[in-house]
């Protein structure tokens, strides 16, 4: 099990987890932070962090959100397990269950 980073973050990206994470696990994407689950130790260090309450534990992951589940394990798909966040910097696409949803107009 691992942790996943849920659709409160998508077009937010606090990134007060990445601040939190000890291993490095959890990944910029164009608009939403993901969470390489072969690298994440569930340790949960994350999950009190996040302003918007959008990291849960992948079992207790809402109904209505269970597709970024899988958006956060298949996003690792083409990068694989780079070993930590910091050395891949951010990556300018996001997973469908993300780029699929609506972009807000600007304030």
């Amino acid at each position: 099990m691992t942790y996943v980073i849920a659709q409160p973050c998508v077009d937010l990206k606090d990134k007060a987890c990445v601040d939190e994470c000890p291993v490095d696990c959890i990944y910029e994407g164009a608009r939403k932070m993901y969470i390489n689950p072969d690298e994440c130790v569930d340790c949960g260090a994350c999950e009190p962090v996040c302003p918007v309450e959008a990291i849960f534990f992948e079992d207790d992951l809402p109904e209505d959100w269970t597709a970024f589940g899988r958006a956060d394990t298949e996003f690792f798909a083409d990068l694989g397990t780079p070993g930590g966040a910091a050395g891949v910097g951010p990556v300018d696409h996001d997973h469908p269950v993300v780029t699929d949803l609506p972009v807000p107009a600007p304030s």
